[in-house]
């Protein structure tokens, strides 16, 4: 006996081409019957939405879904969007889910270093984005290789005059979020600073009984632990007269300067004149980058003051570290020796950064120039900054000692 699951065979077939044949034609009514098996008895035909078992018990010959009622779909109609994942990206891929922050950060970094400028950006007439540091060291490089500084992007020429501020790029990386390198936590750039020299509770900071010895170092939240536990403030008179010598003689090293300008100042013949060092080039077969004045006349002498960069080393283009270096020639003829003390500070122009030392040398006719002494600037930014300069200006004053 046949189960009522069980079909003729052949009759699963029937059924699937009557429904396939009712989808071609119109839409098949309910209870309708699908049409005669191979024995000749009409069975009823599957419900609608029913799919019938096919020749091998699978669902295979399913329902063919009834077309619409516009018809086909137009195959020239443009195609359906794609909907968009919840992580924002599309079709699967992961480029929709960078942040705008670091976006932004490729997109407002220095073409040269490619770091989010600290301070000043610079732009060539094309748009490219320089920060102030690499800005300078370009012009400074090719001051020292006598060629036309060129924006590494698109090689169109730069200068101070050429390129301007691009006071837009200042403001929004400015505003860009930055890691606090003690506490890792987010702040804009702006007030990056002040949290880390002031709030942080993680930034270094030291005993307050260094001056007396004490080499603690540590975050800010342990100091007043240490504080209490120091043993410092227990030293004897003995370990404290000790520690305080070493610091009057530091002292004493600092305060010999300004007593020397104060004992200068005091001289009955004083000149100080504005000086500016021209840039030129030596007749070698390679030639070398130096600097030079025009003549200039001061205590009712001529004189002439020469620089030149890293001692006149054969490349100092290939030179991270960069100096400059002077000397002071005597152009008048004098009857006799004269005895002077000079020095240079920068101009009442510039914003070099030069710690004053005072040289001494005594002039004579034979002996007109002093030898090359080093122009005591800070470190090689403040020297390309001079470098990038189209002349340096400074102020020269010499002390005429009298016996």
């Amino acid at each position: 006996m046949s189960g009522p699951d069980e079909r003729e065979p052949g009759g699963g077939g029937g059924a699937a081409a009557g429904v396939v044949a009712a989808g071609a034609g119109g839409p098949l009514a309910l209870g309708e019957a699908a049409g005669p098996g191979p024995g000749g008895a009409e069975e009823p035909g599957p419900p609608l939405g029913a799919g019938g078992a096919g020749a091998g018990g699978g669902g295979g010959g399913g329902l063919v879904r009834q077309p619409e009622p516009g018809g086909d779909r137009d195959s020239d109609a443009p195609p359906k969007k794609r909907l968009k994942l919840p992580g924002g990206a599309e079709g699967g891929g992961g480029g929709g889910g960078v942040k705008l922050e670091e976006r932004l950060y490729s997109v407002l970094c220095c073409t040269v270093c490619l770091d989010l400028p600290k301070a000043s950006v610079y732009q060539c007439t094309n748009g490219h984005l320089m920060c102030a540091g690499c800005f300078i060291h370009l012009l400074a490089d090719a001051r020292l290789k006598e060629e036309q500084a060129t924006c590494p992007n698109c090689r169109c020429e730069i200068s101070k005059s050429l390129c301007c501020r691009n006071l837009a790029v200042e403001k929004a990386v400015s505003e860009l979020p930055s890691e606090c390198g003690f506490c890792m936590r987010q702040f804009p750039r702006s007030l990056l600073e002040r949290h880390q020299k002031e709030e942080c509770q993680d930034r270094v900071t030291r005993c307050k009984y260094k001056r007396i010895g004490c080499p603690w170092q540590g975050p800010f939240h342990e100091l007043t632990v240490h504080e209490a536990e120091c043993t410092h403030p227990t030293k004897t008179g003995n370990e404290l007269m000790e520690i305080l010598d070493e610091m009057d003689q530091t002292h004493k090293k600092e305060m010999q300067l300004y007593n020397s300008i104060f004992g200068l100042l005091s001289f009955e013949k004083i000149g100080y004149t504005e000086v500016q060092f021209r840039p030129y080039r030596t007749d070698d077969f390679i030639t070398r980058l130096y600097y030079e004045t025009p003549r200039f006349t001061v205590l009712n002498q001529t004189w002439v003051l020469k620089a030149r960069v890293n001692d006149s080393e054969r490349n100092p283009n290939l030179s991270c570290k960069r100096t400059l270096s002077f000397q002071l020639i005597l152009k008048s003829k004098i009857n006799s020796p004269m005895e002077c003390s000079f020095l240079l500070l920068k101009g009442p122009y510039d914003d070099v950064k030069i710690n004053p030392v005072i040289y001494h040398f005594v002039f004579t006719n034979e002996n007109n120039e002093t030898d090359y002494v080093p122009l005591p600037i800070i470190d090689s930014v403040e020297c390309n900054k001079l470098l990038a300069a189209k002349n340096i200006n400074l102020r020269l004053f010499i002390f005429q000692i009298q016996k």
